[in-house]
């Protein structure tokens, strides 16, 4: 992969890797990874964030914690796709929604934090919505990639060892992944500004400095929580994203996603439960690269009995609300 940006170079897109690896890491820091000044650094991520959408948000990796998460596929009234997305997009258990089939078909990701949130989408809210013809569900079984590893890593723009010395700084993994109710003033902070200072985090909590500190280093090294980024991918000249829905033979699936998890193209892929066994989410640059990856690297793999593509033509929402249309 390579960038194919008019507004961004190399050193922009090397610190949206810097991010992904380490989304709190200090701009002193990613200057000295990256061997340019802090005010470098401050000047293009401002810049990112203005032109390229760039947030830094804490993610509750659901995995981890043992909870529920879901891919659904609405088919909608043709007129009414976009404002049934925008009212999925202001709950707080969707993650990231995209329009599709030509506007008829909503696609959403959510993550129901009890068996009430998840009873309240799936049995109440959608059924009773009349716009709404149909409803497939797909329960996410195993993640094969996604989450706290990026689809950045395609363009291999920094070193292994740029890697390591930005991860030097991230907590030892250790403890059960749980998140406790005293913990969500904290998370729920993170999770509008991932990059809030340990000032910040204090008075929105409530709790001292340096038990904020304490509490984040935890959730962080057991895995309940991961920082991550979210930006408009066509602002590096990658603006087309699909959902792939494969069916794969049963003795194949774990092969199949394991491979899929090595394509630089692949930004998220789980096996599931439902009409088919594997949900992957695809970036590229165009529909004849979709195409080249369609007829290439997945049709060529092992066990793969049917693949449909959904291309999106509008992201609504993605880790954070935002409006439709920006």
């Amino acid at each position: 992969m390579r960038l194919e940006s008019d507004i961004f170079d190399e050193l922009d897109l090397q610190i949206l890797d810097a991010l992904e690896v380490n989304g709190r890491a200090s701009f002193s820091r990613i200057g000295a990874v990256l061997g340019v000044s802090d005010q470098t650094v401050a000047r293009r991520y401002r810049r990112l964030c203005a032109e390229g959408g760039l947030r830094v948000v804490a993610v509750r990796d659901a995995e981890r914690l043992g909870q529920d998460q879901w891919t659904l596929r609405l088919r909608c009234v043709p007129d009414s796709a976009l404002t049934v997305a925008d009212a999925l997009a202001k709950r707080r258990d969707t993650s990231w929604i995209g329009l599709a089939a030509g506007g008829t078909e909503i696609i959403v990701g959510t993550r129901p934090r009890s068996p009430g949130d998840r009873d309240d989408l799936l049995l109440g809210k959608l059924p009773r919505t009349p716009r709404v013809l149909e409803i497939r569900a797909y329960q996410l079984l195993h993640r094969f990639y996604g989450g706290p590893t990026g689809w950045l890593r395609g363009f291999r723009v920094l070193g292994d060892e740029q890697v390591a010395a930005l991860r030097a700084e991230l907590p030892a993994a250790e403890g059960p992944a749980r998140i406790e109710a005293e913990d969500e003033p904290l998370v729920a902070a993170l999770e509008r500004d991932g990059r809030a200072t340990y000032p910040e985090l204090q008075r929105a909590t409530g709790r001292s400095e340096s038990a904020v500190k304490r509490r984040l280093a935890a959730l962080l090294a057991s895995g309940a929580l991961y920082i991550d980024i979210e930006y408009r991918s066509e602002t590096l000249g990658y603006p087309l994203a699909a959902v792939l829905w494969i069916t794969t033979s049963p003795a194949a699936l774990t092969s199949v996603g394991e491979a899929l998890a090595t394509h630089d193209e692949i930004a998220h892929a789980a096996a599931t439960a439902g009409p088919c066994n594997i949900v992957a989410t695809v970036v590229v640059q165009s529909t004849a690269h979709l195409y080249d990856y369609l007829s290439g690297p997945l049709g060529r793999l092992e066990g793969v009995r049917q693949v449909e593509a959904s291309p999106f033509l509008r992201r609504v929402k993605q880790l954070t609300y935002q409006a439709a249309g920006r």
